[in-house]
């Protein structure tokens, strides 16, 4: 295994769909002196032929590139910090994908952020986005429940429901320590919401 560079980190910037992770994202890799911004859903879209999409009931293939797309998205992050970059990751990592994902990023400090705005919000910010993430079955209330009844607690989780995406960056910044991975119920003070008994099966591997 190689040494990562000495001040190299990565952060995770996790969510449903149209919880804003690719607005902050991009926002927080400018704000930061040496960054990269890592965009999950581009290694689904490198597929050219015999991509399999997620859909509520998956098939076999699908969950196996779903698991290639998040494979690569910590390699590449891990190169990037390598090379003295800190790797913005932005995906959706619900349930055990995120602990799986954690798992598989060999950089650390590892910082990862969940963003946890409320149902209605998403409606909103669904509605006023060009792409179309919920469909084919999916629902904002679905996608929810599984980040706050079967997501684990890593982290730091943030309710954005009132933020700007610049509100939001400051709140990461400040709030990074954190959300150093390893820190369980950071979110807390932040308007997270408690876990409840599992919900509906896992919503990763669709467009952000």
């Amino acid at each position: 295994m190689r040494p990562v560079a000495r001040d190299a980190a990565v952060v995770l910037i996790t969510g449903v769909m149209a919880a804003g992770k690719s607005t902050v994202a991009e926002l927080l890799a400018a704000r930061l002196p040496r960054a990269a911004h890592v965009r999950g859903d581009v290694f689904r879209r490198m597929v050219v032929s015999g991509r399999e999409e997620m859909t509520p009931e998956p098939a076999p293939g699908a969950l196996a590139q779903l698991d290639l797309r998040q494979r690569l998205a910590a390699t590449v992050a891990d190169e990037y910090a390598e090379a003295g970059f800190t790797a913005v990751v932005q995906d959706i990592l619900l349930g055990d994908d995120l602990p799986r994902f954690v798992a598989r990023v060999r950089t650390r400090p590892l910082y990862v952020v969940v963003l946890d705005p409320s149902a209605e919000a998403v409606r909103g910010r669904e509605a006023g986005r060009a792409k179309t993430g919920y469909a084919g079955g999916w629902s904002v209330d679905g996608f929810v429940r599984v980040l706050r009844e079967e997501t684990p607690r890593i982290g730091l989780w943030l309710d954005t429901s009132g933020q700007t995406p610049e509100e939001t960056v400051d709140a990461v910044l400040a709030g990074l320590e954190r959300a150093e991975a390893g820190n369980a119920g950071a979110g807390a003070a932040d308007g997270a919401h408690r876990r409840a008994r599992p919900g509906p099966p896992r919503g990763g591997g669709l467009p952000a």
